[in-house]
């Protein structure tokens, strides 16, 4: 079974298919490295693709103690990239992932070719981040007492999760089957370490002012937590477009697969041809 070993000594499954300039995809809380797969058929026919199971998701390693904090997570995918000595890729992330892909365009843009965030932002809403780490804490404690089966059947009811079973009832219960089946100490323990832990992205502007990484920002329009902090990461992010999809929640990659996959390739395409360009900073000081 092939992983990549962190700095911290976690086994990360991977799996990957294709030859090209590399894409990996990360992916969200509620998801592991299978929910990727519409993409890793589509993309893999032009490009070198990865998708992994984050720490905590099986069949990676399910780590015992504070180890699951987002600086963990972003630099467990580029844990992956240097197993695989890619140097740099296309980062394409949903909701968790997106957050992961944004901190190594921050933190890390030499390996960043560019970064789709798809659902990026929920939870940082300044005036209301301490009811969203409670709710968080609430969340791991369910995890822990009643497992992923019980907490999987009141998740698939969130508002942002109602378009994709209006429009897809058949993979929307195949999603949430597989939700299901996490490991419930693994799901908690991200809950209370990422979710629950994460700086709000309000708070990094300085430095998403200065990230020149070219970005593509992807949102639901039925997606509210997700609304305002992709109009931010839009107005403030240097080479940032931005892509509203009508009608749509948060599992945007399957919700919407065909114009998901659309939208990405073409933002992909015009990367690689050097046609994506950094807005003027006088448009962003504007902001």
């Amino acid at each position: 079974m092939p992983h990549a070993t962190t700095r911290d000594d976690v086994r990360i499954y991977f799996e990957e298919a294709g030859q090209g300039t590399p894409i990996i995809f990360l992916h969200e809380f509620a998801a592991d490295h299978t929910n990727w797969e519409p993409q890793m058929r589509y993309f893999s026919r032009g490009h070198r693709c990865i998708t992994y199971s984050a720490r905590g998701y099986t069949p990676s390693d399910v780590p015992d103690g504070e180890v699951y904090s987002y600086t963990h997570f972003y630099t467990d995918a580029l844990a992956v990239l240097d197993h695989l000595k890619i140097e740099r890729a296309h980062l394409v992330g949903l909701s968790m992932g997106a957050y992961s892909s944004l901190q190594i365009g921050l933190n890390a843009p030499q390996r960043a070719l560019s970064m789709t965030l798809a659902g990026v932002g929920s939870g940082s809403e300044i005036e209301n981040l301490e009811a969203w780490r409670k709710q968080c804490r609430a969340n791991a404690e369910q995890f822990e007492t009643l497992g992923s089966a019980e907490v999987a059947k009141v998740t698939r009811e969130a508002p942002s999760r109602i378009p994709f079973l209006v429009k897809d009832p058949r993979g929307h219960a195949d999603f949430y089957a597989a939700l299901a089946r996490h490991d419930s100490k693994g799901s908690a323990r991200t809950m209370r370490g990422f979710q629950g832990g994460r700086p709000s992205i309000y708070t990094m502007t300085d430095a998403i002012k200065k990230a020149s990484t070219p970005a593509l920002i992807v949102c639901g329009d039925e997606d509210d937590p997700c609304v305002g902090p992709s109009l931010f990461l839009k107005q403030h992010l240097p080479a940032a477009g931005l892509a509203m999809f009508p009608k749509s929640g948060h599992v945007l990659n399957l919700e919407e697969p065909a114009l998901f996959n659309e939208s990405v390739a073409r933002f992909v395409t015009l990367v690689e041809a050097g046609r994506w360009p950094v807005r003027d900073p006088r448009s962003l000081a504007a902001h």
